[in-house]
């Protein structure tokens, strides 16, 4: 498998969503009859679609209004909300810094320790408000604020970095054991982020609830820049999804993936679901909502980094509610607004009544399929061609 790239090398082809199309099934729905929810442990949400854990777009009121709209947003425990009483001041600094001098001010800023107080703090301020908590860390201090979390009343906990592996080593630091951690936890435990199936099927041997996929993808991500590492979305989903149809098949156990980053439109979503997705994660298309703490500007988690920063503060603008990105009525025509309306038309349209079925959708290679017939709109700046 594969195609040669030079003298004894080869390299296989992958794809990311500009490159396919999905293709119209031969029976039709009404968009109003598919169901959409998808379930994280005894959990089930009726938006398949979850906030990503990034400052600029989670905090303890956008959590609130996401879980209230049937959707998850996820709090980052290593974030400016469990480091500072009032984090909206330390964001309002961060929204004005010019880009010269962002990232130091970001390096800065994220030095400050966390204060477990405040992981308890904001994670029983979003469960007083109705809604189930979800909150992620990095490996290395997951085993401590696991413990803290559950204890404080979430609901389910993410375990989050550039690369996860069962096999990480280190002689620096204690390595996190997966399956010991899965199993000491009481709470549903989601384990990212990875994009190989040996990885994928490793993962899954350890007891995670689910899993993410995507490395580098995110629109203020650049791991794939910095790094060099990454495979498109389109590839890295459905090797994932077919480790996890494996695993069912072999164990009886069904370890829902979840696609995050690099969908901010209506129909990468839906291609996400045709490839195998249970559900997506997205952080730049939910930046963008009113709701938002970044006020229209986005960074990622790995942006702060001491020592080799993998992101950047970038500019989304605001484009609407936090309803109306979600459920519409959609007022733009990019496909940025009622993403739930474009992922239940779509279902229709190809014959799938629940995410599963959706699963199974025809998928062509199509790379002209953004550009073919669109001439006035690229020219124009709009729907399509819009930037």
């Amino acid at each position: 498998m594969g195609m040669w790239i030079g003298r004894n090398r080869k390299a296989r082809v992958s794809y990311g969503f500009d490159e396919i199309a999905l293709v119209p099934g031969n029976v039709t729905i009404n968009p109003n009859e598919v169901d959409t929810s998808f379930s994280i442990g005894k959990h089930t949400f009726q938006v398949p679609i979850m906030a990503s854990a990034m400052d600029g777009v989670v905090d303890v009121q956008f959590a609130v209004a996401m879980g209230k709209l049937g959707g998850i947003a996820v709090l980052n425990l290593e974030g400016v909300q469990t480091r500072y009483e009032n984090p909206e001041e330390v964001i309002g600094q961060i929204v004005k810094a010019d880009k010269e001098t962002a990232t130091k001010l970001f390096q800065n800023i994220y030095t400050k320790p966390i204060q477990e107080k405040l992981i308890t703090k904001r994670i029983q301020q979003i469960r007083k408000a109705g809604v189930k908590p979800v909150v992620s860390s990095i490996p290395q201090r997951a085993e401590r604020f696991g413990k803290i979390a559950q204890d404080a009343g979430a609901d389910i906990f993410i375990v989050q970095s550039t690369v996860s592996t069962v096999r990480h080593l280190s002689t620096e630091y204690k390595t996190l054991d997966i399956a010991r951690f899965c199993k000491s936890m009481k709470i549903p435990v989601v384990i990212g982020n990875t994009v190989g199936y040996d990885a994928t099927l490793e993962i899954m041997e350890c007891g995670p609830s689910a899993i993410l996929v995507g490395v580098g993808p995110g629109a203020a991500c650049t791991t794939r820049g910095v790094l060099g590492l990454g495979v498109p979305q389109v590839t890295a989903t459905c090797d994932c999804a077919a480790a996890r149809d494996y695993f069912f098949k072999r164990k009886g156990k069904y370890v829902p993936i979840i696609t995050d980053g690099g969908m901010s439109r209506g129909g990468d979503i839906c291609k996400a679901f045709a490839c195998g997705s249970d559900a997506v994660m997205i952080g730049s298309a939910f930046a963008r909502s009113t709701e938002a703490p970044g006020k229209g500007y986005h960074w990622g988690m790995a942006t702060p980094h001491a020592n080799l920063p993998r992101g950047t503060r970038i500019r989304v603008g605001m484009a609407g509610s936090l309803k109306q990105i979600l459920f519409g009525p959609a007022e733009l025509d990019d496909g940025s607004q009622n993403l739930v309306g474009a992922i239940q038309t779509c279902m229709g349209s190809v014959g799938a009544r629940t995410i599963r079925d959706f699963q199974q959708t025809e998928i062509i290679i199509a790379p002209s399929i953004k550009s073919e017939g669109k001439l006035f709109q690229m020219v124009q700046n709009v729907g399509m061609g819009s930037k």
